[in-house]
């Protein structure tokens, strides 16, 4: 099996290897600390598993994932948050992840998700399983579900006090189109302000790095 790390803090990448390299036999590892260099890797080498941070330096995660999906159809990837997991577990399965898992969840469950996904299945824990049938059953969605990929990404750098201008070029658009998104998220999240719009974000557990 090859499974490509993807996440920005290298100490984590060391656990992750070692975790699975003690449970699979014949594994062997790639690993990646930018959105960048998960794109050139995939580009260049074949891969089984990819085991993706969905905050790291570089293009936002999701952008990398629908990518992905669209690119390498038959890889498998396990998406990794810090991040609640009710906030971006639909999410990120609707755009393609075979799984999603906290990052603070037991080696074993980690095992069990690696085992599930490389044989072609989906993975979502029991906890995470009861949150999901929680939230298909609310009569209304949570604000922030009616938020667009983009939109999305752009409350996340709005609410981390990132100017129009510093996510315009990040994201190569205008100043005109970022400011357009940010009418659209106040108004779908019925706020007033960036202030307002990163206490939401800090409250719901939205916010990047």
């Amino acid at each position: 099996m090859r499974i490509l790390i993807a996440d920005d803090h290298t100490l984590l990448r060391q656990g992750l290897k070692q975790i699975l390299a003690d449970e699979f036999q014949n594994v062997e590892f790639g690993e990646a600390g930018t959105s960048q260099q998960t794109i050139d890797l995939l580009a260049t080498q074949r891969w089984d598993v990819l085991l993706l941070d969905i905050n790291m330096p570089g293009r936002n995660g999701l952008e990398v994932l629908r990518e992905t999906r669209d690119r390498y159809p038959a890889l498998a990837v396990l998406v990794l948050s810090s991040a609640p997991e009710e906030q971006l577990a639909v999410r990120v399965l609707k755009a393609g992840a075979a799984g999603y898992l906290n990052k603070q969840a037991a080696p074993e469950e980690l095992v069990e998700a690696i085992k599930k996904v490389h044989s072609g299945g989906r993975y979502v824990g029991t906890r995470l399983g009861e949150k999901l049938a929680a939230e298909l059953s609310r009569p209304h969605p949570r604000p922030q579900e009616q938020l667009s990929d983009r939109e999305f990404q752009v409350m996340q750098q709005l609410a981390g006090g990132k100017s129009l201008k510093e996510i315009a070029d990040d994201l190569s658009l205008s100043i005109k189109t970022i400011s357009t998104f940010r009418g659209r998220i106040l108004e779908k999240l019925k706020l007033q302000n960036n202030v307002e719009l990163a206490h939401f974000a800090r409250e719901h557990g939205l916010m990047e790095h």
